[in-house]
């Protein structure tokens, strides 16, 4: 058996604590749980996360920012709108939407998850589309974006029209969103 190296535990760690948040929420976690799962003691999680609450900012951390959707180049609306459709139709749910869902919740993370739809979407966004009123339009299409994970976790995929309909349709929300 080959020892393990402390990025290979911390690793460990942190694919467990994405995968039970994203399943069960900030609340429904323990340390136990994560301990089991990422086969470590809870004294290896607290020294190289600190606390259960700095790990999920890791999780959060670690699953990067919204992807490359707001970069610059193409119409931003019908990449929205392709981004929420390929959300919509997906078999299994966002793991960042995931876990900011089953825990938007929790008094303990409510800033925390605040503060990365603040800094992974909407300052982008806001910054991105410029002008009159941005901050208002960010918002709105920040709101689709996330109502479309909420609606996809509570429904499913959506299945009646074909990716190009709902692309079109939703090209035409973002665009009456951002203008």
């Amino acid at each position: 058996m080959e020892p393990r190296s402390r990025e290979g535990t911390r690793r460990r760690i942190l694919d467990a604590a994405c995968r039970l948040f994203a399943e069960h929420g900030y609340d429904e976690v323990t340390m136990r749980m994560l301990g089991a799962a990422a086969n470590a003691n809870i004294a290896l999680i607290n020294r190289y996360f600190g606390s259960k609450k700095e790990l999920f900012a890791e999780v959060l951390a670690q699953q990067g920012r919204f992807p490359g959707v707001l970069d610059e180049g193409e119409d931003l609306a019908v990449r929205l709108a392709e981004y929420v459709a390929d959300r919509l139709a997906a078999e299994g749910d966002s793991p960042v939407l995931a876990t900011l869902e089953r825990s938007a919740s929790s008094p303990q993370i409510r800033e925390l998850a605040h503060d990365r739809v603040r800094t992974a979407i909407l300052e982008p966004l806001r910054t991105r589309l410029g002008g009159d009123e941005a901050e208002l339009r960010a918002s709105l299409a920040t709101v689709i974006v996330l109502g479309s994970g909420r609606f996809r976790h509570l429904f499913g995929p959506i299945t009646p029209g074909t990716r190009e309909e709902v692309v079109s349709r939703l090209t035409q929300v973002f665009r009456a969103c951002l203008s």
